[in-house]
């Protein structure tokens, strides 16, 4: 069974999208979008279903388990997490959302450095590690563990590039 769709990894939370499957898709995730290096980066955001949390969580353990960190961006629009990602100069962004799907839903979704959907091929690399098992990707120990940073009010830097791309007055 394929993981990714056509907007990443979907399903309904904690039942076909679980912490377990979040968790190894930041692993693979990682390591595949970082090419193994360690002190990467890749920023997460979400939006505000209940399970965003729980597969934040999930997801980040998994990328801190190969030696990136984490930025937390917290309740952010997809598109936000796309232009932080590249802001930043993280390695990837990722975010949390099932868009218009029912509440239990959730998803998902990774960019790359520059902001933009994975192709195929690298969604299919990231898959193949999950199926040959996430635990044969190397785990390094001590001070090679990632870190979880959380950036407050991040999401001006985003708004203020909106506002500043659009093409009216936006003010009063």
């Amino acid at each position: 069974m394929k993981l990714f769709g056509t907007d990443g990894v979907r399903g309904i939370a904690n039942k076909e999208l679980t912490s377990d499957l979040a968790y190894q898709l930041g692993r693979a995730g990682a390591y595949t979008l970082t090419e193994g290096k360690i002190g990467g980066k890749i920023v997460i955001g979400r939006d505000t279903r209940i399970s965003g949390q729980m597969l934040e969580a999930a997801l980040a353990a998994g990328i801190c388990s190969v030696g990136c960190d984490v930025v937390l961006l917290d309740v952010i629009p997809t598109p936000g997490v796309a232009f932080l990602a590249r802001v930043l100069e993280a390695d990837a962004g990722v975010v949390i959302s099932a868009s218009h799907n029912p509440a239990e839903d959730n998803g998902i979704k990774f960019f790359s450095r520059l902001g933009y959907k994975l192709p195929d091929e690298t969604e299919d690399k990231i898959e193949q590690l999950i199926r040959d098992g996430v635990e044969k990707i190397p785990s390094p120990t001590g001070a090679d563990l990632g870190r979880i940073f959380c950036l407050e009010k991040i999401e001006e830097q985003y708004i203020n590039h909106v506002v500043a791309t659009s093409p009216v007055e936006l003010t009063g």
